[in-house]
């Protein structure tokens, strides 16, 4: 079944006390260059370093006694793989973790610490849901994919619900976009809470699966694209996310990765912190002039900030 606001509200419930209740950060530099009042939720606080800790914890938390005695398998890039393994371990469960064989290594390594068994595969040669459901079947193991599973996409919706019980209605809530589980959760959030609010995805230029989908009006599958945003090269949206984004989202933008390199280094350089490329999408979209926010006050979901360092000084250096 799709998931509804109630399913984001019972998430809330499931996760607190253990979800971190991340900061909303401003900057003034951010609203003098966009002309907009802009208020970023900063999910590379999460645990685990993203948004994922919140739809991973409460999928495992929903399984029966039955299925955690079994055990569970995801498959990912690296931040749902690491936020698999952290909540299996917290509760009691054993993970498997499919991962491409060139995931960044903090996400490998990370994944591996907490806990979580891992398969590498190649991303460009294999299908990596036919491999995890074929090893699943194997095992007897409860597969939970990155976004396209109805718990997955009303947990991560809890963080929208927390920005908008903060900052109160947005005119306008900006938000990365891999295979729809952010975008999804954050759109039933907004539509129930703040239903005037525009919900804007973005993607990378190389990987926009999501957009070519939204303007089709059905889902499209792209090849593997090349993009440093590795949490968002995902090949088509999920059969339980596009129908959500189709209704509640207003657009879809892509954004090229020179523009999330600069908005690394805006945020290194003004807000002091470490994002990965993923979770520059939508800040990159807002500051850099690709929606026109003028005068509105917005919300920017930042996604994530998990990223080698020897990575992200090799692109946000000089020579970067």
């Amino acid at each position: 079944m799709p998931p509804t606001y109630e399913d984001v509200l019972r998430a809330e419930q499931a996760i607190a006390g253990v979800a971190h209740h991340t900061p909303v950060l401003t900057s003034s530099t951010a609203d003098a260059m966009t002309g907009a009042t802009l208020f970023f939720k900063c999910e590379n606080f999460q645990r685990m370093g993203a948004f994922k800790f919140r739809g991973a914890y409460n999928a495992i938390r929903s399984l029966d006694p039955t299925q955690r005695r079994a055990g569970v398998l995801a498959f990912s890039s690296g931040n749902h793989a690491q936020a698999i393994a952290l909540s299996a371990r917290l509760l009691g469960v054993k993970a498997t973790i499919v991962m491409p064989a060139d995931a960044p290594a903090a996400k490998l390594a990370a994944t591996r610490d907490y806990g979580g068994e891992v398969i590498t595969y190649d991303r460009f040669r294999e299908d990596r849901a036919a491999l995890a459901r074929r090893i699943a079947d194997e095992r007897g193991l409860t597969l939970i994919p990155p976004f396209d599973h109805p718990m997955v996409i009303a947990g991560q919706g809890t963080a929208a619900k927390e920005l908008l019980d903060e900052t109160g209605a947005l005119d306008a809530l900006v938000v990365c976009v891999g295979g729809g589980g952010l975008i999804g959760g954050c759109a039933l959030a907004a539509a129930a809470i703040a239903p005037r609010c525009d919900v804007i995805g973005v993607e990378p230029a190389a990987g926009d699966d999501m957009r070519q989908s939204f303007d089709r009006g059905e889902i499209v599958e792209i090849p593997v694209p090349q993009t440093i945003a590795d949490g968002a090269m995902t090949t088509r949206p999920g059969e339980l996310t596009f129908p959500i984004v189709r209704r509640h989202v207003r657009r879809i933008v892509t954004v090229d990765d020179a523009k999330l390199v600069r908005t690394m280094r805006f945020f290194a350089e003004r807000m002091k912190m470490i994002v990965e490329p993923t979770g520059c999408l939508a800040a990159a979209a807002v500051l850099w002039g690709d929606l026109p926010l003028r005068g509105r006050r917005v919300g920017v979901i930042v996604s994530g900030g998990n990223v080698d360092l020897d990575r992200f000084a090799a692109l946000t250096g000089p020579g970067g």
